[in-house]
């Protein structure tokens, strides 16, 4: 991720609201591509301080009512309630009156504009059923038990289950909370358990349904195998009763992988992601200076070589490893084949 600098001179960051030195606000500007310092503007609003840009802004009504959002939109098209181009996606939102539960949105949402970032530089496909695209992209935030104010244990009512379905994708709010989700990181032996890695897998299973499903499902069967040769359901059964296949670090990404074609498309996606995002930044924080457009080999033996150096780094000072996955030959085709449906890849 890039960083950018405020009219004061301090460093900002993606998920920054506020320039901890001058007070300033701070947003992403939607016409520059940029985080800013923002300076209020005569008629309303503010001005983006971005250099050469200068737009007129105003926050996204998520931003400047429950401050858990911080992307601006154009001020023209500024009409009382508006959301921006993130917000938009949302269909459920936490129950407010819960006092815990903006706390939780608003970590979400800092996860969820990261991925979509990500989407948008990498020019993969997703929006709304205005937007032409099929299916629509729909985010769920729910909480256990039906009424918003319970999120450590069911105490009755629904039971939320993080995931996706035909384009509507679904966070247990308790996944915000990092001690249960630690917890959950261990009991299901995951090397790591993050809203960021939350929603790359689940946007995976998306990307699936809108750029491979009908267009390129043979390439996809020939990597991942063949989706329709066992039931979802019981693919699923038989994985929580006997786990993953005993080999499975020689052919996948991660043990879940192998529990069927779809999940391992949706965790080789998601360490996709985590590659290009790496890549950019280290590049910014000048570890590396390789392209996002060299050949995808050399991008991912860069990746392996920085993860060397970053997990040395994490247990240094007692963290876990940041890159645990081995890529393998396998997993690094699988990976190709993601990164063909990029912009970046459709270039090669």
């Amino acid at each position: 991720m890039e960083r950018s600098l405020c009219k004061c001179g301090n460093v900002l960051f993606f998920e920054s609201s506020v320039c901890v030195r001058c007070q300033r606000d701070v947003g992403w500007c939607t016409t520059c591509g940029k985080i800013t310092s923002l300076e209020p503007h005569p008629q309303g609003g503010f001005t983006c301080n971005t250099k050469g840009c200068g737009a007129h802004v105003a926050k996204c009504e998520n931003y400047a009512t429950y401050d858990v959002c911080n992307r601006t939109i154009p001020a023209d098209k500024a009409e009382v309630g508006a959301l921006c181009d993130y917000c938009r996606f949302n269909r459920t939102i936490p129950n407010l009156d819960a006092p815990d539960n903006k706390v939780m949105w608003a970590r979400i949402e800092a996860a969820k504009r990261r991925v979509l970032y990500g989407f948008d530089r990498l020019g993969l496909v997703y929006g709304t059923a205005e937007d032409g695209v099929v299916p629509p992209l729909m985010f769920d935030f729910k909480t256990d038990g039906g009424d918003g104010k319970q999120y450590r244990d069911v105490a009755g009512g629904e039971q939320v289950f993080t995931g996706h379905d035909n384009g509507v994708i679904t966070l247990n709010l308790k996944e915000a909370d990092p001690v249960l989700r630690e917890k959950s990181r261990v009991e299901f032996g995951e090397a790591h358990r993050t809203l960021v890695g939350h929603f790359r897998h689940e946007m995976g299973h998306y990307i699936w349904d809108v750029m491979v499903k009908g267009q390129r499902e043979p390439e996809c069967v020939a990597l991942f195998g063949d989706h329709n040769a066992v039931a979802y359901a019981d693919a699923l059964n038989a994985y929580y009763q006997n786990g993953p296949k005993a080999d499975w670090p020689t052919a996948y990404v991660s043990g879940y992988a192998t529990m069927h074609p779809w999940e391992d498309f949706a965790e080789t996606f998601a360490n996709y992601l985590d590659l290009m995002a790496t890549i950019e930044s280290a590049r910014d924080g000048k570890m590396t200076s390789i392209k996002d457009e060299a050949k995808f080999d050399d991008l991912t033996a860069e990746y392996v070589r920085l993860g060397i150096v970053l997990n040395e780094l994490n247990r240094g000072i007692g963290l876990i490893d940041f890159l645990p996955e081995v890529i393998v030959e396998p997993v690094k085709k699988k990976m190709a084949f993601v990164h063909s449906l990029t912009k970046l890849g459709k270039k090669r």
